[in-house]
């Protein structure tokens, strides 16, 4: 009979026994697949320090080895557990033949190698996760094969290439990570057709493009993490109809777009939400009102304009950052009223609102703040009022900083119970009073910035106790006392930067400054410091810049600074110093710049290091220096030669007989010449009632070629100016030769003479000498000789006179800047800095002359006053006269109704100045009349129009615009739009009708040098 009729007439039993028997045979072939497959998954790793895979032999079934899990029906593998245990080694390509495979764990380990493709044969695969691992490579192409995946997680891995298209054809897939690691190219459209995504994330990668809006299909969406990327274009608005989403960042992109009005209603579950550092234009939705379970967010730097609306319904908001965009209106409103509703966050850490457009008062009810905030950032508004008091509530506060608002009133002292404060930045406000001692208490604070202020009074020695700051900024106020030697003479400080600049203080600079090893930055510059430079600042090894110019400082230089090779920046200039330079500052091969001038140098100049870069080193103003490279202009150094030999006695005993000759003669000459100056004085006495230095008529007609009209540079109200070259040495002067017959020539003679004789600064027009005398007709001459500035007066560079086929002449904003610094520091020596107070009372871009490297100097003191110290009086030898003082436009009102010349009427003076530099608009220009002046035209553009405002050529310059939507970069257009408009903003302060009100110089100086500082990065004194 056939197998078949022989097969079917076996009894049922003995069917049932076979197929049993087939069964557990293929089951035993499945086995050894799945035991051989881990055994070679085991061979790939190279370091199991936990000695996980041990169980992995012989003596027990695989399906009880560490990590796996098998299934009861047919004991083949349907896990692999081996997070978190150290392993290292790679994927073996053999975990493709665990067939049953639903869960491949490896997460937290450190895998390398790439993804094996032989994994793209688990169809059963439902998880994978091999985050937190060192894998490279790509991701399989066709990883669609997958098609029960359903979480897909290789975050924070070194994977590379584009985002696979085929993972939108995941349809069951919910959780896809790929955030950290290496991939370039788009995300794919095609995720929009994973319609059972719930989680996206893809941050830290190269991605680049759009985000597509395929992902508003994705309706079951709760979390899209894209921050860190290149995506740029129009963000789809439709996500923000996607209700289902819980977080959503974009952050850290090139996005631009803008911002949903009902965005706190379309999407309810919000928690999280981040697009800064992006291009999102628009205004704040006022919808966010709504969005109560809110806890992060964040819109930092960005263009978002309006109102922000209140958050009394923000309870569970915990961390808000705004910084940098254009919120706000920048009035007395209600501004800040939606800071005063953020007092229901009780989960409140970090609020930064800085560098907006809020105005308004600061609410007390900051101090109802959640006492968990530790970050408080209120930087770069136009916030005023006080500080409240209640401050103290918000205990756990790290950060508070409120630079660069309108913020007034004490600092109060309870914020000395902040005891775990570590930031406290409040410079450029208006506070007054003094430094609360109780600042000390503060024993954790890292960074205490006061500058800029109008603080007086001494600094607590109590700030000892902050052994941990390391920067201190007390600069631009109205300090005066010593330095207390308490907070900086313990090694234990950390100060990288000390800035006491622009202050009163007096005494010496303690020794103990030398324990501060970490010691980046010191300023100590315009203040009334004494004493010698102390050698100890050569321990100071960290340091890169040292600045102590406009002080008192005496004495030699000492050698020890040769120790500071990381040293850039040195400026001693305008002290008291003396002795030579030392050879061992031409050794600090870092150093940029170095700044030696007006003090009291000797001996030759070092040849070597910085000082052959004259733009860089300046010696000027050192009368006893010589030698150095030409360009310094210095007379050489004499040279000695040493005797061959011993001289005979018969030589010595001439030699002697001939000195004592001289002896006698020059005792002779001396007694004539001394009588000889006694006459003349008499004479000079008679004539003027003032000694002045004199050249003679004949020498001044000879160095101006006749008084020829070739040599003549200029003309003004009292005299003309002529070029001239004196003398043999070929000095190079200016001539100013008085019009004595116009009214008051004479008083203006004697006024320049008085007003100059005993003063001394880089930024003011030297005065050589003078001339009283008659010329060869028997008339009366009289003269001023100075210093010839090449670069003539200010007024030629910013009205240049091209009918004259001259070059055009153009100044560009850093020269200006400059400029008005060097005016605004000549003006703060001649107010505050003088033995007597000296008002010059006629400054105008005419009388402003420009050297050679076009530094600012201060010329034409004809119609200056000199107050006597202590006094508001004239000196007795200047008449008092109640007529206009100077030139109509630059002129302050109150002359004109007879108010006495003052400090004020300068100030006002340097306001049109400052306004006419950098608009380049004259006071007088026929655009200004009964209604308008120059100071009214720049304040009505202040400052959303300021670019209407700005000197054409500048704007030309540095291609700034009002606009937003400006290809030029936005950073540095903002910056210099701001530094304009601070320019604008001190020049107008400066030119208000009420004197009192008018800004102080010394606070001038400091914030047009604050603002240099800030947009070209090196600050000018």
């Amino acid at each position: 009979m056939s197998s078949m009729q022989s097969f079917s007439s076996l009894p049922i039993h003995a069917i049932a026994f076979l197929l049993c028997i087939f069964l557990l045979t293929s089951a035993s072939n499945g086995n050894d697949t799945d035991q051989l497959a881990l055994l070679k998954f085991k061979a790939n790793i190279n370091q199991d320090p936990l000695g996980v895979l041990n169980s992995w032999n012989d003596t027990t079934h695989f399906c009880q080895w560490h990590g796996v899990s098998c299934g009861s029906r047919h004991q083949r593998v349907t896990a692999l557990d081996l997070r978190s245990l150290k392993l290292s080694g790679s994927i073996s390509s053999f975990i493709g033949n665990l067939s049953f495979l639903r869960e491949l764990r490896l997460q937290n380990n450190s895998f390398g190698g790439e993804i094996p493709p032989q994994i793209v044969n688990l169809r059963r695969l439902e998880i994978l996760a091999l985050h937190n691992n060192s894998i490279a490579g790509k991701i399989p192409a066709n990883i669609s094969r997958c098609t029960n995946l359903i979480s897909f997680r290789v975050h924070y891995n070194l994977l590379e290439g584009g985002i696979p298209m085929e993972l939108g054809v995941l349809l069951k897939i919910q959780y896809l990570s790929l955030a950290h690691n290496r991939f370039v190219g788009t995300i794919p459209p095609s995720l929009g057709n994973a319609t059972s995504l719930q989680i996206f994330y893809a941050y830290e990668n190269t991605l680049s493009g759009d985000v597509p809006a395929t992902l508003c299909q994705l309706k079951n969406l709760s979390i899209l993490a894209l921050s860190d990327n290149h995506l740029s274009g129009n963000f789809p608005p439709c996500i923000f109809n996607v209700s289902s989403l819980m977080t959503l960042d974009v952050g850290a992109n090139l996005v631009h777009g803008s911002l949903s009005s009902e965005l706190g209603i379309s999407l309810p579950n919000l928690q999280f939400f981040s697009i800064s550092l992006n291009q999102f234009t628009g205004f704040f939705p006022a919808s966010l009102s709504n969005a109560s379970n809110l806890q992060v967010f964040e819109i930092d730097d960005n263009k978002i304009v309006g109102k922000v609306p209140s958050f009394e319904k923000l309870y569970m908001i915990n961390w808000l950052t705004m910084n940098s965009n254009h919120l706000g209106t920048g009035e007395a409103d209600d501004d800040m009223t939606f800071l005063s509703s953020l007092a229901n966050g009780t989960n409140l850490e970090y609020l930064d609102l800085g560098f907006n457009n809020f105005g308004g008062k600061l609410p007390e009810q900051i101090s109802n703040f959640s006492r968990k905030l530790s970050v408080l950032v209120l930087d770069e508004n136009q916030i005023f009022g006080n500080i409240p008091p209640g401050i103290e509530n918000l205990a756990n506060l790290k950060r508070f900083s409120a630079w660069h608002n309108k913020l007034s009133g004490v600092i109060p002292s309870t914020i000395g119970r902040l005891q775990s404060l570590e930031i406290l930045y409040l410079t450029r406000n208006n506070f007054s009073g003094s430094i609360p001692p109780s600042l000390g208490n503060l024993t954790i604070i890292d960074v205490l910035g006061l500058g800029q202020n109008y603080l007086h009074g001494n600094i607590p020695v109590g700030l000892g106790n902050c052994q941990r700051l390391s920067v201190l900024d007390l600069s631009g106020n109205n300090l005066s006392g010593t330095i207390p030697p308490q907070i900086i003479g313990l090694s234990s400080f950390k100060y990288t930067l000390l800035d006491f600049s622009f202050n009163h203080f007096t005494g010496v600079l303690p020794m103990e400054v030398g324990s501060l090893k970490n010691l980046q930055n010191l300023d100590v510059s315009n203040n009334m410091l004494s004493g010698e430079i102390p050698s100890s600042l050569g321990s100071c090894t960290s340091l890169e810049e040292l600045l102590m110019e406009g002080n008192a400082f005496q004495g030699r230089l000492p050698s020890s600074l040769g120790l500071l090779q990381g040293l850039q920046k040195l400026d001693l200039s305008r002290n008291n110093l003396s002795g030579q330079i030392p050879e061992a500052l031409a050794g600090l091969r870092s150093l940029e710049i170095l700044n030696l001038s007006y003090n009291n140098f000797e001996g030759a100049v070092p040849m070597k290091g910085v000082f052959t870069n004259a733009s860089a080193t300046s010696v000027v103003g050192n009368g006893n220096l010589c030698g150095g490279i030409p360009q310094f202009h210095l007379p050489k150094c004499p040279t000695f030669n040493k005797p061959k030999k011993r001289l005979s006695l018969q030589m010595k005993i001439i030699i002697s007989v001939i000195s004592v000759l001289l002896g006698l003669i020059l005792v002779l000459t001396y007694l004539f010449l001394s009588q000889l100056r006694k006459k003349r004085r008499e004479i000079e006495s008679n004539s003027d009632g003032n000694a002045l230095l004199m050249v003679s008529y004949q020498s001044l007609r000879n160095a101006t070629n006749g008084f020829s009209s070739a040599n003549l540079i200029g003309t003004g109200s009292f005299g003309s100016v002529y070029k001239g070259i004196l003398g043999e040495e070929g000095m190079v002067i200016a001539v100013k030769v008085l019009n004595l017959m116009h009214q008051g020539a004479s008083r203006s003679f004697i006024a320049e003479c008085e007003a100059l004789k005993n003063i001394r600064h880089r930024n003011l027009l030297k005065l050589i000498t003078a001339c009283s005398s008659v010329d060869y007709h028997g008339n009366d001459f009289k003269a001023l000789i100075y210093e010839f500035m090449p670069n003539g007066s200010l007024e030629e560079w910013l009205h240049p006179n091209l009918g004259l086929n001259e070059a055009t002449k153009s100044l560009n904003l850093l020269q200006r800047l400059d400029i008005a610094i060097h005016v605004a520091s000549a003006l703060e020596y001649l107010h505050h800095y003088c033995e007597s107070t000296i008002v010059h009372c006629d400054l105008k871009p005419s009388n402003i002359l420009l050297d050679n490297e076009m530094i600012g100097h201060v010329g034409d003191f004809g119609l200056a006053k000199i107050f006597l110290e202590g006094t508001l009086q004239p000196s007795t030898n200047q008449s008092i006269s109640t007529g206009v003082k100077g030139t109509i436009g630059y002129t302050p009102p109150e002359y004109g109704m007879g108010s006495e010349v003052s400090t004020y009427g300068d100030i006002y003076s340097y306001g049109i100045l400052l306004l006419e530099m950098f608009t380049g608009k004259k006071p007088t220009d026929s655009m200004f009349g009964e209604n308008l002046n120059l100071p009214n035209f720049v304040k009505r553009s202040l400052p959303e129009q300021v670019a209407q405002s700005i000197d054409p050529i500048l704007l030309q310059e540095n291609k700034v615009t009002n606009s937003t939507q400006s290809n030029w970069r936005s950073i540095r257009n903002n910056e210099i739009l701001e530094c304009f408009t601070s320019i604008f903003e001190i020049g107008i302060a400066c030119s208000v009708e009420m004197p009192s009100m008018r800004m102080n110089i010394s606070h001038v100086a400091t914030q047009l040098s604050s603002a240099r500082k800030k947009l070209f990065g090196m600050q000018i004194r």
